[in-house]
């Protein structure tokens, strides 16, 4: 007998179908799994075997070949041991499927028959609806994750028990009801500029930097407030679109980093420690799973200290920093995962930290100075658009009672700003300053023979690189923005100038 049943697996982020068909002939008590399973996929057997006694079925005697299609896709993971499990009650002729014949299914069974909840669960269901599917059986706790998709129905099952029961008809399946979205702004303890006292040119370079998602660096001596101010940047983010929440919950359910959460409602905020690897950050391992740059996808990649992570690990992030996708190649994996985020960093100055610093005196040698300094390349330094040097605050500033502007305040003028960027940019596939190349970067950032002759004497002065030249550009265009300017002036233009000063004091560019 032969009996077919339909499930999906993961490539990166995307979904694909997997066609499972289970064969049962009489002979000797044999099981074999074909179609590139791995290990996991090779234990359902037991799974399977065990979780259908203890639900109360019989298991076939017999040789029973189970085929997933298609064959030269790898299959990993406990995804298909309801797919599996059905399909072998139905060829044993324990289950009719009836109306759900072309339903989908998907979970890891656990011994006693209980389905338990799988990652990934978002991108497969998507798929799913995307090829038309009409209904799909996933854990209960994985339920929430799936209920923001329309057009398609949601059966969550606790047990193989209660699967039995409704593909039988004997139960009424409890569809899940579609969610409605709603974006979140602000979190419990998230930092907020009204208690940050002082640092008003920070935080004006902070509100340009979310306004365009530029990248910015942060330099001063310890205790500066560096850090204060980098988690500070959720709290003046624009909130999220459905469309983006989507994404971003994708990432999120393929790593496993949901924890509990049905839909991601505010912009990530990751901030990885120093030791780091290359691959933790970019995203690797044997199954190519995304690292901390793709969870960062829509939100802030905070790297604090930044000299003290590798330099292979920092040279690691060119590339995403630049188109925004980062490729991991394995031997037996290749995908693709989206890493448009914002990068925020911090620095001391020196390892001691107070090199250049009016009050105290810095204890480090030219030579400690300049190694500690060279751990970050020129190549990377050209990718960060806003270089900020943070001094500390003044006792006066600290002692103040004068009422510091809110990070409400700030977000209502980035919200204008992103505005006028998604009307100006629509149906170009960009959404922000940050994105602009070629010939929309010459079109959108045209300038004025004075300006023109500003830019080119600090192009020429400061000895700037081409990426340089372009990034001031962007960086001009979101002030012009912010201050609902059509028209970069040289105001715009000089404002941007001076965040690349940075480079010849520290680094002699």
């Amino acid at each position: 007998m032969l009996a077919s049943v339909y499930s999906g697996g993961l490539n990166g982020l995307e979904g694909y179908a997997v066609h499972i068909e289970v064969d049962c002939a009489a002979g000797l008590p044999y099981w074999e799994i074909v179609g590139l399973p791995d290990a996991a996929v090779k234990e359902s057997k037991e799974r399977v075997r065990a979780a259908l006694r203890n639900s109360g079925f019989e298991y076939p005697s017999g040789r029973i070949i189970v085929n997933m299609a298609p064959a030269d896709m790898r299959k990993e993971g406990p995804i298909y041991d309801l797919a599996i499990a059905v399909g072998v009650l139905k060829v044993s002729g324990q289950l009719e499927a009836g109306a759900y014949s072309e339903a989908l299914f998907f979970g890891e069974l656990a011994l006693n028959g209980e389905v338990r909840p799988l990652n990934g669960i978002l991108p497969m269901v998507i798929d799913a609806k995307e090829r038309g599917a009409q209904c799909v059986f996933l854990p209960m706790q994985n339920a929430q994750e799936a209920s923001y998709i329309e057009g398609i129905r949601i059966v969550p099952v606790s047990d193989l028990k209660q699967l039995a029961a409704i593909l039988s008809g004997t139960e009424q399946p409890q569809v899940v009801t579609p969610e409605t979205f709603r974006s979140l702004q602000v979190q419990e303890g998230m930092a907020d500029f009204k208690y940050i006292k002082g640092q008003a040119q920070a935080k004006r370079a902070m509100e340009i930097a979310v306004a365009g998602n530029h990248n910015i660096l942060l330099i001063g001596a310890p205790g500066a407030g560096k850090t204060m101010l980098a988690r500070a940047i959720p709290s003046i983010m624009p909130d999220l679109s459905f469309e983006e929440a989507l994404e971003i919950t994708k990432i999120h359910s393929v790593a496993g980093e949901l924890h509990g959460k049905a839909i991601v409602t505010t912009r990530p905020f990751r901030s990885p420690h120093h030791s780091a690897s290359a691959p933790a950050l970019i995203g690797g391992s044997a199954k190519a799973r995304p690292g901390e740059v793709s969870l960062a996808h829509g939100g802030v990649l905070f790297l604090d200290e930044l000299p003290e992570f590798k330099r292979e690990t920092l040279e690691a992030l060119r590339q995403p920093l630049e188109d925004g996708v980062v490729s991991v190649a394995r031997v037996n994996a290749k995908v693709e995962y989206p890493a448009d985020f914002m990068l925020a960093a911090s620095m001391n100055p020196c390892p001691c930290g107070y090199y250049g610093d009016p009050e105290r005196q810095c204890r480090c040698t030219p030579h400690q100075i300049s190694r500690y300094l060279a751990r970050i390349s020129s190549p990377l330094l050209d990718r960060i658009d806003l270089h900020l040097e943070v001094s500390r605050p003044t006792y006066q500033e600290l002692g103040s009672r004068a009422e510091e502007e809110s990070s409400e305040q700030v977000k209502k003028r980035v919200d204008a700003a992103r505005k006028i960027q998604l009307e100006r940019y629509a149906g170009k596939g960009i959404f922000s300053n940050s994105q602009l190349k070629g010939n929309l970067l010459m079109q959108y950032c045209a300038l004025q023979p004075s300006a023109q002759a500003l830019l080119k004497n600090a192009f020429e002065v400061m000895q700037l690189s081409a990426r340089a030249h372009n990034r001031i550009l962007m960086v001009a265009r979101t002030i012009a923005d912010l201050e609902g300017c059509e028209q970069i002036d040289e105001a715009h233009l000089a404002e941007a100038i001076q965040y690349r000063t940075l480079d010849r004091k520290y680094w002699g560019a």
